[in-house]
């Protein structure tokens, strides 16, 4: 199988290539450190499949790094249903959502490296995306679909686009003269009627007794993309993996994790 191999950190790429290699049924063709590198490196090499982190740092471009997930799908313009296994050791939700989001379907795996430390137990993958199978770790498919149903449950998606535009920007802490301007309204009072809409999709009508308050805790859920409860006492609540309501903050004033 001739494989490009795509990981930004250097000595895990030499590792693996030298241990996929030993298996005597790889040869890798190409490497990339980033995205961009991987993106280039598919349109020239006859290569086979992709071995692709999902995490890769660009220092070019920082923060606007593109992913592996972007990189494969770049590249499966250009040469659709490229054979592609990610091998990643992230579990932020960004990567669960821009993979659902991708439309990729079939000739991939994707797995935690932790569950395939040995090069090889890749050698299944890559053959079964090959031949067009996929695979998907269950503990990545049991997060896909945990941020499939947090997204679900989103409170930006409770509001129509015209609330959500006026969301945003009380969120970056605009008066509603100031939004008003930007969105070009004849009447301000339009700002005040909107948030109005906003307190009320998310339960803030009754649990915030003034204006300030509920801006505040419209503020924090736009900014969370994360549904908020306040008791009568203001200590604030929100939905664990279980679904049980529990305390935002921990009694050290951390924000909770889940």
């Amino acid at each position: 199988m001739k494989l490009l191999l795509v990981d930004d950190h250097g000595p895990l790429r030499k590792a693996l290539r030298e241990g996929l290699e030993a298996t005597g049924t790889v040869q890798v063709v190409g490497e990339a450190a980033t995205g961009r590198e991987a993106v280039a490196r598919a349109c020239e090499l006859d290569m086979d499949v992709i071995l692709m982190d999902v995490q890769l740092r660009d220092p070019a471009l920082g923060r606007k790094a593109m992913s592996g997930v972007a990189a494969a799908v770049a590249i499966r313009r250009e040469r659709p249903r490229m054979p592609v296994v990610f091998y990643s050791i992230q579990d932020d939700d960004e990567y669960y959502r821009e993979f659902r989001a991708s439309g990729i379907l079939t000739h991939y795996a994707y797995v935690r490296k932790s569950n395939y430390l040995l090069p090889s137990m890749l050698i299944p993958l890559l053959r079964d995306a090959i031949s067009g199978r996929s695979f998907v770790d269950p503990e990545i498919e049991d997060r896909v679909q945990e941020v499939r149903s947090l997204d679900e449950q989103s409170p930006r998606a409770l509001l129509e686009p015209n609330e959500l535009r006026v969301a945003e920007l009380l969120a970056q802490g605009m008066t509603n003269e100031q939004i008003a301007a930007r969105l070009n309204l004849h009447d301000k009072r339009a700002v005040s009627r909107t948030n109005g809409r906003i307190y009320a999709a998310w339960g803030l009508s009754e649990s915030a007794v003034d204006e300030k308050v509920a801006r505040a805790r419209a503020t924090l859920i736009y900014t969370l993309n994360r549904m908020i409860v306040w008791d009568e006492q203001g200590v604030a609540y929100v939905q664990n993996r279980k679904g049980e309501w529990v305390p935002f903050y921990t009694s050290e004033g951390e924000a909770a994790s889940s």
